[in-house]
Order: C-alpha cells, then structure tokens, then sequence
C-alpha cells in the first residue's frame, strides 16, 4: 500500500528524525541532501547544521509527528524509544493515521512488537531498521541495514533507507530487523576482542604493532574490524565511533535473547566482562575498540 503520503523513488516526503548522535545527526543530512523536508526535536552544537540548512526544529516529539509523514527514531535504547512513541507529548500523541514509524535504533525486539502493535492501532505502519556500519557508514550513507516488518511498510520505508545505506535486507515482520541486530553486535564484539587480544599478545612480545597489523591483513586473520579497530588500537585513537556503552547495552540485548531462546553464549558473556570493565574504568564513552586498553592495562 502506498498512501498519499508514499516514497516511492523520486518523491520528496515529509519527515520527522528524533535522535540526532553521532549516528542520527549524519543519517539525517543524508536525507536532507536527497531532497526530504525535515523536522528535527532537542537540537544541539553537533546537530546545528542541520537547521543550517533548511530542516525545521519543533518543541517536542508530539509536533515532529505532527509535521511529517514518515517519523525516523535513532535512539541509544529501549526505553528512549518507548518514552519518544508513548510518553507525554510523544510521537503517537502527533502522529496522524497512515503515518509511517521507522525505528532504526538498536533495542529489544521483544519491546519492538509491542511497540509496533500500539503504532499500528493508531492506523500507522512500523518498522524496525537498526543499522550497522557505524559514523563513518552513516557520514557516507552507506549503512548496512536489517529490516523488520510488513512488506508494504517496508516498500514505503525502502526509498528513504536507501538515503542512508547501502546494503539494506529485509529480514521478516516487525522485530527481525532487531534480532538480526543482536547477532551482529554478538559477532562485531568477538572480532574486536579477538583482534584486541591478538594485538595485546603482539604488544607484549616486543613486536610492532602496525606491521603486525598489516602483517595479518594479507592473510586468513584480515577482516574489516582488522583493518578499522586494529588502526584504532595501533594508533591508541579511541574516540568513538562506537560507544563503550551502548555496545555493552546492545550485548545485554543478546544476552536476553540467548537466555529467551536457550542459547548458550559463553564468549559474548566473556565479552561482556570485558565491557563492564572498561565502564568502571570510566571508558563508556570511548570507542568500543578500547577493549585493546583494557587488556594492555591490566597486563602493565
């Protein structure tokens, strides 16, 4: 079903983004430059370019809702996106019948179906599009992402996702985007810590780390967190990127899933050690790659 209020390519479409991050603010540039009218809520030094050029800043997410057609989330977690949809002044209080919800957050896809059922008793479609590739992808528009709901939502929502990445799958109805998520940040996170223990042992048997590191990309042990993270690591450059934290919040999401579903999961558990770790260091807000510094720093 396309409404009046469709995407089909080409078409130049209403839309409201809350969530303007790291990954949010840039994600939102790239429909701005695709031609959408924007509307943006809680605007801020890093998100200021985007009123710069020419997308509107409303008082609440109530009346982001009210002035779109389509309403993109990019929030840290759960709870974030239940308050925005439902809360006082949110969402669905603005939100006019055959609007569309694209979540591209990262949460549970337990919460995801529930939240998509009160969108959908509101006479708006839902879907979950959380997203991988972090702020490099999003600056570049070339984001991967994993697509929950039903097809016709998902033929509305496919011309704006395209907006903003590269590599977009549809993966099931409503909550597969975010079990797919899950099992991307369980992967994602063993490669770091194996590339971070790898250049760990490097480090301490005397070797370089940049050689080793471009060593290793020539052979079976290459991969793109290698190449990415193991810089970061070699550089000692942990700005994030990608949040200790939420990498850790998104961990736990899989941790419930794997406890939901009987699976056992002993080195995302592992993992997860080492986040909390850093995070009672005071490293949440580096980059996940610091896993590197949690290991060199407790070996001296």
């Amino acid at each position: 079903m396309t409404t009046s209020a469709g995407t089909r390519k080409g078409e130049h479409v209403r839309i409201g983004f809350i969530g303007l991050g790291v990954m949010g603010t840039p994600m939102a540039l790239n429909l701005l430059e695709a031609g959408h009218r924007l509307t943006v809520h809680r605007v801020k030094e890093r998100s200021q370019v985007l009123v710069e050029r020419g997308a509107a800043a409303a008082a609440s997410a109530k009346e982001v809702a009210a002035a779109s057609d389509v309403v993109v989330l990019m929030l840290p977690d759960t709870p974030d996106v239940e308050h925005v949809l439902t809360g006082d002044g949110g969402v669905l209080s603005g939100l006019a019948p055959g609007s569309l919800v694209i979540d591209m957050s990262s949460i549970s896809p337990v919460a995801t179906r529930d939240l998509a059922q009160r969108v959908r008793e509101a006479g708006s479609g839902y879907v979950d599009a959380p997203v991988s590739g972090g702020e490099a992808g999003a600056q570049q528009a070339t984001l991967t992402i994993f697509v929950g709901g039903a097809a016709a939502d998902v033929d509305r929502a496919m011309p704006l996702l395209r907006a903003m990445g590269r590599t977009i799958t549809h993966m099931g109805e409503v909550g597969a985007g975010q079990a797919t998520k899950v099992v991307n940040q369980v992967i994602v996170g063993l490669t770091i810590e194996a590339v971070a223990e790898g250049l760990a042992l490097a480090e301490a048997s005397g070797l370089d780390l940049a050689t080793v590191r471009e060593a290793l990309s020539g052979g079976f042990a290459t991969s793109r967190i290698l190449e990415l993270h193991g810089q970061r690591m070699v550089e000692g450059a942990f700005e994030p990127g990608f949040r200790m934290r939420l990498h850790r919040k998104d961990l736990g999401l899989a941790l419930a899933a794997a406890e939901h579903y009987g699976s056992d999961v002993p080195a995302t558990r592992a993992v997860v050690s080492q986040m909390e770790d850093a995070i009672a260091r005071g490293w949440d807000d580096l980059d996940h790659s610091a896993l590197f510094k949690v290991l060199t720093e407790r070996s001296g």
